[in-house]
């Protein structure tokens, strides 16, 4: 039986490794792959203005919704390198699950979709 996240963490291992398998399959660097891969995680740096702005912002760059419609346009007008881009964007995504770091509460960072994280974790335990 899987705890709390553990089914989501799975499907992250899974979007991980689909993703990154799609974008060597269709050409892609390992340079354009490592280049893009913590690209998302720039998103961060909203937390400065506040978690509430923080929280829009990182669970933005952090939900499937983005590199989908950035890869469907990349599909849509022949651009490969949107396609590539949506893959690493879905594969960073998908290791961020995986390592139980999901969608973001705008009362905190450490508190998540798939529980709590960091020193809200260390604070609960």
């Amino acid at each position: 039986m899987f705890v709390a996240g553990g089914w989501q963490r799975t499907e992250g291992g899974v979007l991980l490794v689909a993703a990154t398998l799609a974008f060597f399959r269709l050409d892609g660097s390992w340079l354009l792959y490592l280049g893009l891969f913590l690209v998302p995680d720039l998103s961060m740096a909203a937390y400065a203005v506040g978690p509430r702005t923080g929280a829009v912002v990182y669970n933005l760059a952090h939900s499937l919704i983005l590199p989908l419609v950035l890869m469907g346009a990349g599909f849509a007008f022949a651009a490969q390198w949107a396609v590539l881009a949506g893959l690493v964007w879905l594969a960073h995504i998908g290791f961020d699950r995986m390592l139980g770091y999901g969608l973001k509460s705008a009362q905190a960072f450490g508190i998540t979709h798939l529980g709590m994280i960091g020193k809200a974790r260390h604070q609960t335990l």
